[in-house]
């Protein structure tokens, strides 16, 4: 009687623990980005940005609110200097923002600053407009909206997203090309379009 209530308990250890390593193991899950990818080489800014220090450099990627000072926050810019941008910069009590289209290393988390040039002296019209695929799948636009709320509260470095069309444009910090491929899989192609504000510098 001993050995058979052993026995017993032995085959339903064994049986847990094969569950267990079946429900743990989630392919897909595992291939999908949880964070703001790194670059592997040097990054720009896509667009003017401002910088803006409240008490140490960040790069407002997102919306800055039109106050006096300005607010805004992104990541930090390691080696910002405002001493070499004089003149291109306002100053509110402690506070310092400026416009800039700025040059850096991207590491997923901080810009490492290289260089800058101030948007006053940048020529937006020299950026090629934007081309979209034709989307692979048919929404409404409530579906549509739907997929914006859910990309831009889900994937990494989102600062926002919206209907433009027949698709949904998602802005993100950067992307090495993991979150677009995501974004296809997840709801297929031209669906979702990720537009990064730090792109490869060419």
């Amino acid at each position: 009687m001993k050995l058979a209530l052993a026995l017993a308990a032995v085959l339903l250890v064994a049986a847990c623990g094969s569950d267990s390593g079946t429900t743990a193991t989630d392919p897909a899950g595992a291939a999908s980005p949880t964070a703001v990818p790194a670059a592997p080489g040097q990054v720009r800014t896509r667009a003017i940005a401002t910088v803006m220090e409240t008490g140490s450099p960040e790069l407002c990627l997102g919306a800055v609110a039109e106050s006096w000072p300005p607010q805004c926050s992104g990541p930090p810019v390691d080696g910002w200097d405002w001493t070499r941008h004089e003149g291109t910069y306002q100053k509110s009590d402690s506070t310092r923002w400026g416009q800039y289209v700025v040059t850096g290393t991207w590491d997923g988390t901080t810009l490492t600053y290289e260089d800058a040039v101030p948007g006053a002296a940048y020529d937006p019209m020299a950026e090629p407009s934007p081309t979209y695929p034709p989307p692979s799948v048919e929404h409404t636009r409530a579906e549509l909206q739907d997929i914006a709320d859910e990309v831009g509260r889900d994937l990494p470095g989102a600062q926002g997203a919206s209907v433009d069309g027949r698709r949904v444009l998602v802005d993100v910090v950067y992307d090495d090309g993991s979150l677009q491929d995501q974004v296809d899989e997840q709801y297929g192609e031209g669906v979702v379009v990720v537009v990064p504000a730090l792109v490869d510098s060419e």
